[in-house]
């Protein structure tokens, strides 16, 4: 077993859940998800592997940098208890939103989950994609 942390991106609303609304609450349960992949990408979540902080539908960018702070969770919005949630901490606002324009525009992440299976709302963010968005957000 390796201690290797694993990356991620994670989509939201932000006019439902937005970055600042993570920041003002300091730590925030990720529920709510229903599509199976996303929800086998929420339970293979360690403590402490990062991940994206994407706006959906509006903006469409990522914004920050979040760190799990507890994984293996029941959806606490799931009744019946068959979906899978994380809880996360703001790691970090970006100097600079990367955002799904340049993300498709550019051939280096043409393979990202981001881009391939657009409508996953938890995908796998490589450790080379993962460098190269830091960069992007630092230019």
């Amino acid at each position: 077993m390796s201690d290797t942390k694993s990356y991620w991106l994670m989509k939201s609303e932000p006019d439902a859940y937005s970055w600042d609304d993570l920041v003002a609450e300091g730590e925030g349960t990720w529920d709510g998800v229903r599509n199976h992949r996303a929800a086998n990408n929420l339970r293979a979540m360690k403590v402490g592997d990062r991940a994206f902080f994407y706006h959906s539908n509006v903006g469409l960018e990522i914004v920050g940098i979040v760190e799990i702070s507890a994984s293996g969770l029941v959806d606490p919005s799931d009744p019946e208890g068959k979906w899978a949630a994380v809880k996360v901490k703001p790691v970090a606002r970006l100097a600079r939103p990367v955002t799904l324009k340049q993300v498709n525009a550019d051939p280096a992440l043409a393979e990202m989950e981001l881009i391939r299976l657009s409508r996953l709302s938890v995908g796998v963010v490589t450790p080379a994609e993962w460098e190269y968005i830091i960069a992007l957000s630092a230019a």
